[in-house]
């Protein structure tokens, strides 16, 4: 089987705890195909970059992405670049001002938005829109996760986040994350209840009483001994076995990764 395209970030899906993956492919902007791929696990593959990249918002050819798949220019100007992505606290849409685009940040930021724990290498404290979950969770390959409160829009769940920032990272070392090292005697759920019994007062209408511990299984053969991770525009082609997937990475022998979700906009070839 022979696929070509322009990459995007995978697409996921849960079935049970396991996670499911749907390969997603464009002609520059166009939607083109959508395979899910856990079944090529264990089967050679070969993905090679055809040497063009392609701005995800605006579909020129580009030699250099910001972002995720982004001109420099789509990077300074798109609401999918704006800083309260990264930075939550930052959103003011709320209150009806918007850093950049008001309807697209109605439609994604002024949204209920849950503040949650996961176990990926450690645990982390993490933001996203209730509607992302459980995408937001397989993306970051988490192990694990609970809900911890649930806000009527982002700026409110950054505030919660940027606070409870000395307890728990809000990065995930995705060295470890592809080991699959993280300490499995965690537990969310006491994590949780620790957390609530110094949590701030002015939080306490949010906290969720959803108290399940999601638990979330990878289509892994082998994780990597010591991660080598490949960028197309420096190896061009990467072939061989692959032994899993876990994140947005496809994980090859030879202890070699790569990112699908930062090679967003290159256009590849893609054999299996």
């Amino acid at each position: 089987m022979q696929y070509e395209g322009n990459l995007r970030k995978m697409g996921t899906s849960l079935e049970g705890d396991e996670a499911q993956y749907h390969l997603r492919l464009f002609d520059i902007l166009d939607a083109k195909d959508e395979v899910t791929i856990n079944a090529w696990v264990g089967k050679e593959i070969a993905l090679e970059w055809l040497e063009e990249i392609h701005c995800v918002v605006t579909g020129k050819k580009i030699k250099k992405t910001f972002g995720e798949g982004m001109s420099y220019d789509a990077f300074r100007s798109s609401p999918m670049a704006v800083e309260s992505i990264v930075r939550p606290e930052l959103s003011r849409i709320h209150e009806g001002i918007a850093l950049r685009d008001k309807e697209w940040e109605e439609k994604h930021h002024n949204q209920p938005h849950y503040v949650y724990l996961s176990l990926t290498s450690e645990v982390k404290v993490g933001v996203t829109r209730t509607v992302n979950i459980p995408h937001r969770w397989i993306d970051q390959g988490a192990v694990q996760a609970i809900i911890l409160a649930e806000t009527p829009y982002r700026q409110l769940a950054g505030q919660i986040e940027v606070d409870l920032k000395s307890l728990f990272a809000d990065k995930t070392n995705w060295r470890n994350m592809l080991k699959n090292l993280y300490d499995e005697t965690t537990d969310l759920l006491g994590e949780k209840e620790q957390v609530l019994m110094n949590f701030p007062e002015q939080y306490y209408d949010f906290v969720s009483d959803d108290d399940q511990v999601h638990y979330f299984n990878y289509p892994v053969l082998q994780y990597p001994d010591k991660v080598k991770s490949q960028k197309l525009e420096k190896v061009g082609k990467i072939e061989g076995k692959l032994l899993g997937i876990k994140g947005q990475y496809l994980l090859f022998d030879q202890d070699r990764v790569i990112n699908i979700r930062s090679h967003a906009g290159y256009r590849v070839r893609l054999t299996v």
